[in-house]
């Protein structure tokens, strides 16, 4: 593989290869010299960059620091941009091959496949930059490997998985494949979205995203490291939220411990959000001053700035100016300017083009029937059967009802490509039975709207491009019909049947003209029916206005409902009768309701439901209640349910939004061309009831995902079922004895296909810790395997685990630590199926007791009262701390206090003017009081004081610590406990990450 020869090439650089880079660890961090002496100094750049340095002006290495960066002619550098979409298909540049979303990508869970879809992709962004000279950049934003802890998230589709082993598997074979696999040049240079910490659209640039370090290093770094570590990723995008009171735009996570990660720490370019940087001084007010604001961010890591568009001047006047006030050495900028060449070089952006490896890679490529193929596959391979009780597959003598108000259509998202054409779910199954077999009802009423003041009807144009809507006396039903479509509880679109095209808003008139329901925040097709007694006035959200008739024309200018004209709406053809009739003379019914990818949830807002909307619903329950051979096909970005209606259907099938093959794809599936293999990759939770407020990220602490939620969820991750059956047998574990050191285990199962058809089967392995010092997940994932079966075919699954992958963050030392315990291990088809069982004995070691006689972080303790906590800056560049508010708790647990200590010190940092009391007490936040200190205003939230207790019968073994805070609010960064006689605490800042 391509990613696999790159890393072996770049770990050989240091080694005295000459190949442009000299692999390394993080900037800040230390190296090995040829020497083999230790250094504190970063890896140096390689000869051609350090060229280009040289010949640079100090204004023109600022100006390579933004998003678009001007051509230098004298230094040989043409114009460069970063920042190309590609999470599915190259996106907003025109037409291309539009796959499934990334969660239907990752539903295959197949690894080779999603390489080989990143591999088509790159291609056509390759094709794409050829053919425009350059005009479409290399560098591509892509993938979203966020994780999907909570459903509600507007931008789920975008991600892969809740589960950091899946996920990294998913996003580095898609990077593989975005890279190339030429030795020496990248196809394309993939930047990792969104870093870190970033599951809500809901005041997504104010929100504190707080992680322990623990969760934080076992959980959510590991999203991110596996395709930095391959070398096929160059970088993060640096989220909009805080981490622990910090924006990440200015965040130290930037550079360690990403850097540390990579073959070369030169080969990483870190950018940021759009528009990001200017939330610094703005909504988050953390610096006064845009010279602060982006030297602080190079500082952290960040290399290149995404805001103003195309004009870099704000950028490049803020940074100029850090430079002259002395927040940043031209040093920094060196180091970040580098780190873009460095990008730039490895694309072959320094190359004469005849020595372009990738030059054959022209507009020919785009949309290649190659590509329209693995489109077809992947869609194909995503589809999960969430439950079937015998109507699938289908036969191909079935007369089929094909129902469902998304049945019909093909939807793009925020971030697909255009469509160069779409396959629905009718043409797909016509183009496989042929029209006569097929009935279709789009399931939606046909609707009138009667003006009440005028008695006359709203009329829409019939030309292809639609026409103002208006008021018309006569009796014309041809341009008088609006097909209802219900998204939400409130929102509805209205597609006029004069020329099939949607009701939009154009400069504030209503016209028939939009192909399909589009805008930014809110798409401009969507209204709200509001009752008014016995009529409806309309509301349309993107504009927060109601319509109103104005020289009898609608418009959306109305401000309040009085303003607003009524209407008799009046259906005149009812979409759930129509569909209950093609149910009821069809041998078989196929339903398909979801969501719209741009409704009700999407970037910049979250959902608050996962119901389908109440129109949808009825039309399931009715056309299941007429024809008990029903199957439903569910069309949704993220994790839906039908409230109860699930078990009035026999048979349900999810698919994403699975691209311009979606039709033909799920024909396969419906009927038995192939048998669904996907699996989920997040829980589907019962209810939105179960889920936590969307911005608490401590997933432990809520119980959230399939490692701490597992209980009572409508599907488990990793659910999937098939048409075939499989048989588990013969689960051996290697080695027999203990697993040490060095060692990797190995889980061995025999896999059959015992049903009467070729199937796929996702064996998938998990393991629980028993016995630790602190609570583990109830299961995590090792490992998974995605085979193929013919009947009665037999195969042999072996999953390794390496020893290392037991271990975890041990806060009580700061280090990652292996515990000596036994680990059950299970293996099944999904997360709730235990199909075979065993053991695993890990040999490591057991935690000794807390030493606190050793300044200890705050953020260190093993529990606190997790809804009166916050976990916040230390300093504005680094270090994490407790904020606490009054009667707030945090302990330490197992502390060794056999020495008897007889006094305790905290650091602390508190700006009000009034004292408060923090407290040392023993065994619970109630139990005996050991020690208490008042402590006053410190000048600052950033200004620590050392204040020391005396403690009273501070002594024992395996002692519960808490420290209680009364009376108000403090930031408490240190503690110690420590015998009369010893120093007290230095007020060090620690760092974390």
């Amino acid at each position: 593989m391509g990613s696999q020869m790159r890393r072996t090439l770049l770990a050989s650089i240091g080694a005295g290869t000459t190949l442009g880079l000299i692999g390394g660890v993080g900037h800040g961090s230390s190296t090995v010299t040829d020497g083999g002496e230790i250094s504190d100094e970063p890896a140096a750049f390689d000869d051609e960059v350090e060229a280009i340095l040289d010949r640079l002006t100090v204004e023109e290495k600022v100006s390579l620091l933004h998003q678009y960066q001007p051509p230098i002619d004298r230094a040989g550098l043409d114009s460069f941009r970063t920042g190309t979409e590609a999470l599915h298909g190259v996106s907003w540049l025109g037409e291309a091959t539009v796959f499934p979303q990334a969660i239907g990508l990752a539903s295959t869970w197949d690894p080779e496949l999603v390489e080989r879809v990143g591999d088509a992709v790159g291609d056509e962004v390759r094709g794409k930059h050829n053919a425009t000279d350059g005009g479409v950049g290399l560098n591509v934003w892509s993938p979203t490997v966020d994780q999907l802890r909570d459903p509600r998230w507007g931008r789920n589709e975008e991600g892969y998985s809740e589960d950091p082993l899946l996920n990294g598997e998913i996003a580095t074979a898609y990077t593989d494949g975005l890279a190339g696999d030429h030795p020496e040049y990248l196809k394309t240079a993939p930047i990792l979205k969104h870093y870190i910490g970033y599951n809500n659209e809901t005041e997504r640039t104010t929100t504190n995203a707080e992680m322990p370090p623990r969760l934080l290093r076992d959980y959510y770094l590991p999203f991110f490291r596996p395709p930095i570590e391959s070398g096929t990723a160059v970088g993060v995008m640096a989220s909009y939220n805080l981490v622990n009171g910090r924006p990440m735009t200015a965040s130290p996570l930037l550079d360690d411990p990403v850097r540390e990660w990579a073959p070369d720490e030169n080969a990483i370019m870190n950018v940021s959000d759009a528009w990001a940087p200017v939330n610094l001084t703005g909504e988050q007010e953390y610096y006064d001053s845009d010279e602060r604001a982006r030297a602080a961010a190079v500082l952290a890591g960040l290399d290149s700035f995404t805001e103003f568009g195309a004009d870099s001047s704000t950028t490049v006047d803020a940074l100029l100016g850090a430079l002259e006030e002395g927040y940043l050495s031209e040093d920094d900028v060196d180091r970040a300017a580098g780190h873009v060449l460095t990008v730039r070089s490895l694309l072959g952006d320094f190359l004469e083009p005849s020595d372009d490896p990738y030059a054959d890679l022209t507009e020919e490529v785009i949309g290649h029937p190659d590509h329209r193929e693995l489109a077809r596959e992947a869609a194909r391979d995503g589809t999960v059967l969430l439950k079937n009780d015998g109507t699938l597959p289908l036969s191909t003598s079935d007369d089929v009802a094909v129902i469902g108000p998304v049945s019909d259509r093909v939807f793009e998202d925020w971030y697909s490509g255009a469509l160069p054409y779409g396959v629905s779910l009718r043409e797909g199954i016509r183009d496989r039975l042929g029209s006569d077999q097929v009935d279709p009802a789009v399931g939606a009423d046909r609707i009138a709207l009667k003006e009440r003041s005028s008695g006359e009807y709203v009329s829409a144009g019939v030309g292809k491009g639609g026409g103002p809507l208006g008021l018309q006396s006569t009796d014309a039903p041809s341009v008088q019909l609006f097909e209802a479509v219900q998204w939400t509880d409130d929102v509805w679109t209205l597609r006029a049947t004069a020329n099939e095209r949607y009701v939009t808003v154009d400069d504030g008139e209503l016209v028939n003209g939009a192909d399909d329901p589009a805008g930014w925040e809110v798409v401009e097709e969507a209204f709200e029916f509001v009752d008014i007694g016995d009529s409806v006035v309309l509301r349309h959200p993107s504009t927060d206005s109601y319509v109103a008739v104005e020289d009898g024309a609608l418009h959306a200018s109305a401000d309040d409902e009085s303003e607003a004209a009524r209407f008799d709406l009046e259906v005149r053809t009812d979409g759930i009768e129509e569909a209950v009739k093609a149910a009821r003379d069809a041998d078989v019914a196929v339903v398909m309701v979801g969501t719209h990818p741009l409704i009700g949830g999407r970037e910049t807002q979250d959902r608050d439901t996962l119901a389908l909307p109440p129109a949808q619903r009825e039309l399931v329950e009715r056309v299941g209640d007429a024809q008990s051979d029903t199957a439903v096909v569910l069309k949704s970005s993220y994790p839906v349910h039908l409230d109860g209606s699930e078990s009035r259907v026999p048979s349900i099938l999810w698919t994403s939004h699975a691209g311009q093959e979606t039709g033909h794809a799920l024909a396969d599936v419906l009927l038995g061309d192939v048998s669904p293999g996907g699996r989920l990759t997040q829980t589907w939770p019962r209810s939105t009831d179960a889920l936590p407020d969307i911005t608490e990220y401590n997933i432990a602490e809520t119980g959230t995902t399939y490692r701490y939620g597992q209980d009572d969820v409508r599907y488990a991750f990793g659910h999937g079922l098939s048409y075939s059956s499989f048989e588990y047998r013969q689960l051996e574990l290697e080695p027999n004895g203990q697993l040490t050191s060095g060692e990797t285990a190995t889980i061995s199962v025999q896999i059959t296909n015992t049903g009467s058809m070729a199937a796929d089967e996702v064996v998938q392995v998990y393991t629980e810790q028993h016995d630790s010092r602190t609570r583990q997940p109830e299961r995590v994932l090792r490992g998974f395997e995605r085979v193929h079966l013919e009947p009665g075919e037999s195969a042999t699954v072996e999953i390794p685990i390496e020893y290392d992958a037991f271990s975890f963050w041990d806060v009580t030392r700061q280090k990652r630590v292996v515990e000596s315990a036994t680990h059950a291990v299970s293996v099944g088809s999904a997360s709730d199926d235990d199909r075979l069982q065993g053991s695993i004995q890990v040999d490591g070691e057991k935690i000794p007791p807390r030493d606190l006689s050793a300044e200890t972080r705050a953020v260190d303790a093993d529990d606190w009262s997790w809804a009166e906590i916050e976990l916040l800056d230390r300093s504005r560049s680094e270090g994490t701390v407790v904020g606490m508010a009054d009667g707030s708790w945090l302990s330490f647990a197992d502390v060794d206090l056999h020495e008897g200590p007889t006094e305790a010190t905290v650091s602390v940092a508190r700006a009000e003017e009034e004292s408060i009391t923090l407290e040392l007490r023993r065994d619970s936040p109630s139990g005996p009081l050991l020690g208490q200190t008042d402590v006053g205003p410190t000048g600052g939230i950033y200004e620590y004081d050392g204040h020391t207790m005396s403690l009273d019968g501070a002594n024992g073994n395996n002692r519960d610590l808490y420290v209680v805070a009364r009376g108000g609010d403090v930031r408490l960064h240190t503690i110690r406990v420590e015998p009369a006689e010893t120093d007290g605490a230095s007020d060090t800042a620690s760092s974390d990450a």
